[in-house]
């Protein structure tokens, strides 16, 4: 062979091994390939090893796996005309890769773009309180209405989280106001039930010492003993005061 035929037949090799290289692609268990063949859908391939027509294949990779899509924070006035500052993470994964590719351009920008006007649309309609208190219920509510409108598109939303409510200065001193004054209520209702207890409980001793005299008298003594050794003090009855607690006593004892 001369060096020409040589030459042309290493060029025609490069060109055989290039078009096999490009025919085969290795598929991960979690993507698939959609293959158009001169325009017209051909379906969709994988995972494993999958060969497709150079040149007269368009092959579209697409990624199972459940994808994040950032909501950008957004300012939106709630029912009972409150502006704040709202933001979330939307969570969905592709299964159906025909649809995915062939009813939306760009599914990933679709469905970020369809997070934001949804979360417009639904914090729209309730109020502050409920925004605040019924984060789940929200975030159930974004889920399932997003999820409804990319079902055609072979888009599955797994779930919403809204991420974080930043309320206007002014709101924001206004609800610390709110809380303080119920710590506040709560500690009144808790010292009145105490003082309502402490009373029942002197009541009821009062009654006990109406009907001992004798107990009276041994309360006061007990209680002088507390103020002398809290004091540092000592107490001296007089022979009279005396007597009458040793009466005291041994008429208790006797009982």
């Amino acid at each position: 062979m001369t060096p020409v035929e040589i030459f042309l037949l290493f060029i025609l090799l490069l060109v055989i091994i290039s078009i096999i290289a490009s025919s085969i692609r290795v598929l991960s268990e979690y993507e698939r390939i959609v293959v158009f063949r001169l325009g017209r859908l051909l379906g969709v391939k994988g995972p494993g090893l999958v060969f497709i027509i150079p040149i007269i294949d368009k092959p579209i990779r697409i990624d199972l796996r459940v994808r994040v899509a950032d909501v950008p924070k957004q300012r939106i006035i709630t029912r009972d005309n409150v502006s704040v500052d709202v933001d979330a993470v939307v969570y969905f994964r592709v299964f159906d890769p025909n649809k995915a590719v062939t009813q939306v351009q760009n599914y990933m920008i679709a469905t970020g773009l369809l997070a934001q006007t949804t979360l417009r649309d639904v914090i729209g309609q309730v109020e502050l309180d409920e925004l605040l208190s019924k984060r789940d219920e929200l975030n159930k509510r974004l889920q399932e209405t997003i999820d409804l409108a990319t079902d055609p598109w072979g888009i599955k939303v797994t779930a919403v989280t809204i991420k974080d409510v930043v309320l206007p200065e002014g709101m924001q001193r206004a609800l610390a106001k709110q809380a303080e004054a119920e710590r506040e209520k709560r500690s009144r209702i808790i010292m009145a039930e105490g003082e309502y207890l402490a009373s029942e409980k002197m009541t009821q001793a009062a009654k006990l010492y109406d009907k001992s005299p004798s107990a009276m008298k041994l309360r006061e003594l007990q209680t002088l003993s507390e103020i002398a050794r809290e004091k540092n003090l000592i107490v001296v009855a007089g022979g009279t005061e005396i007597g009458k607690m040793v009466g005291i006593a041994k008429g208790l004892k006797k009982e």
